[in-house]
């Protein structure tokens, strides 16, 4: 039985087993609670804006892939994850095995702040674990298989996430001895799941069609972008305002710099996409503010308000910008995550290198750091930098060494066969839909049928077939056989 009471100022008193008593501040701990949830609330959401990029017949699996994270890291984190990132007598590198099934995680004071308990910081790091799986596994959109991506995403957090956020955050691990200063993931998460992503899109290889007409489409639901936009722009206050691990001045600011950015960032995408099409897009804007809320990561308890704009602005141009890599470079990263994620996050990097100022870091009375250049700390961009090159050089190599091994392991290949591909990874891999119609979409410069057989052999006549009506045209509710292999679910006409 855990040995607790309370004090008379109302907090937590927690005894150690040696007798030693630990203060914990209930309305820290309410603050990390509320923003384990609301970092929670993001992988669904990363879901969501994946799905809604993507063709009618890929939309469930991607949401799948997000509910998928949580649960294989979830179970992740407590078999070794936790112990292999945060345990105090680790390496440089990596922990090692002290809290295996998270034994002895409990009361003790946490390794991010001694005002919470180790079993609090636990579940909430946990969750920034299961978005950075999440965000890289949107790179099988559209042509990869889900029975081996969850065994990719168990041997991905172990491998490659959980090395990279000791070395930024576990006081032993070499970037944070050296100095470096990440305040809520820009290497362990967002360049670590960018890089994995472009590595997944190498190994998988283009889709079919790629380059043709055939994928000039738009996103299938503009609505589920913007929704996935506000799941993550509403719990990203917990990822960054919780990364403050406690319920004080340094959280809010973390909070307001992050809304910011944001903001920002969005209307900075979408007056460079205006320039182009001259229409305001609603997907420019929600991927120009994911985009800003990247770039302010690293540097949210470390920046003023002023740098916020700039975070937003640079972000917002940069990832835009990145996303013209996949046609210089000949890789088909379908959702753009290397451009939004690993290059936002560079910049985010940079950036803190420049704009961090220890009198911001000092707003929860505890923190002190030299700061940036700012402050005349110019030695602090090195460390940004060489933190930011070894997180993509390690995710990169790291991510295609297991796909790889994966390859050759009978029934582990993440690649789809061309035939589930033209189905639709949704009928293919699951037989469930996002929806209760699907529509039917023509390969090019084959010919589709749109008659249907009735029961008495008859062909039953177009206008007894019901439509339902969206901006791409008309959808398809019934779903005749094709003699061209086609889908007979998840196309449009």
């Amino acid at each position: 039985m855990v040995n607790v009471t309370y004090a008379a100022s109302g907090d937590l008193t927690a005894f150690l087993p040696d007798g030693t008593p630990i203060v914990y501040n209930l309305g820290d701990m309410a603050w990390v609670i509320a923003s384990m949830a609301l970092v929670w609330i993001m992988i669904p959401g990363v879901g969501l804006f994946y799905s809604g990029l993507l063709r009618r017949k890929n939309a469930l699996s991607m949401i799948w892939t997000s509910l998928a994270s949580v649960a294989v890291v979830s179970f992740q984190w407590f078999f070794w994850g936790f112990s292999l990132a945060f345990s105090e007598t680790g390496s440089a590198y990596i922990g090692d095995l002290k809290y295996f099934g998270l034994k002895g995680v409990l009361e003790q004071p946490s390794i991010g702040s001694s005002r919470i308990p180790s079993i609090l910081f636990c579940v909430y790091q946990l969750m920034f674990a299961a978005i950075t799986a999440a965000l890289a596994v949107g790179a099988i959109a559209e042509r990869g298989r889900l029975g081996p991506t969850l065994i990719f995403i168990f041997c991905w957090s172990t491998l490659v996430y959980d090395p990279i956020a000791c070395w930024t955050w576990n006081t032993n691990g070499w970037s944070f001895v050296m100095g470096g200063l990440d305040f809520a993931g820009g290497t362990p998460v967002h360049i670590s799941s960018g890089t994995a992503a472009l590595a997944i899109s190498i190994y998988l290889g283009k889709r079919r069609g790629y380059g043709t007409e055939r994928l000039a489409y738009k996103p299938h639901n503009t609505t589920y972008v913007i929704l996935g936009t506000v799941f993550l722009w509403f719990g990203w206050f917990g990822f960054n305002g919780g990364s403050a691990l406690s319920a004080n001045l340094r959280a809010v600011q973390a909070c307001i710099v992050t809304n910011l950015a944001a903001s920002v960032g969005g209307l900075t995408w979408m007056f460079w996409d205006w320039r182009i099409e001259k229409k305001w897009s609603a997907v420019g804007f929600c991927s120009g503010a994911v985009s800003g809320l990247v770039a302010i990561t690293p540097a949210s308890g470390f920046v003023g308000s002023p740098a916020a704009v700039l975070f937003g602005v640079l972000g917002g141009t940069a990832c835009n910008f990145a996303t013209q890599l996949k046609f210089i470079c000949g890789y088909d990263d379908t959702l753009d995550i290397f451009a939004s994620h690993a290059v936002g996050g560079v910049v985010g990097n940079i950036l803190t290198g420049l704009f961090a100022q220890k009198s911001v870091a000092g707003f929860d009375g505890v923190t002190v750091i030299p700061g940036g250049w700012l402050d005349h700390h110019y030695i602090q961009l090195g460390h940004q930098l060489a933190d930011s090159v070894a997180g993509l050089s390690y995710s990169f190599v790291m991510t295609t060494i297991i796909l790889w091994i994966m390859h050759y392991i009978p029934g582990c290949r993440l690649r789809a066969s061309e035939e589930a591909e033209i189905l639709g990874i949704d009928d293919a891999e699951m037989g469930e839909f996002a929806y209760d119609y699907v529509g039917l979409e023509q390969e090019i410069g084959q010919t589709l049928d749109t008659g249907i057989v009735a029961s008495g052999g008859a062909r039953e006549p177009d206008h007894h077939r019901e439509r339902k009506h969206s901006g791409a045209g008309a959808e398809v509710s019934s779903a005749p056989s094709h003699d061209d292999g086609s889908s007979s679910h998840g196309e449009k006409v």
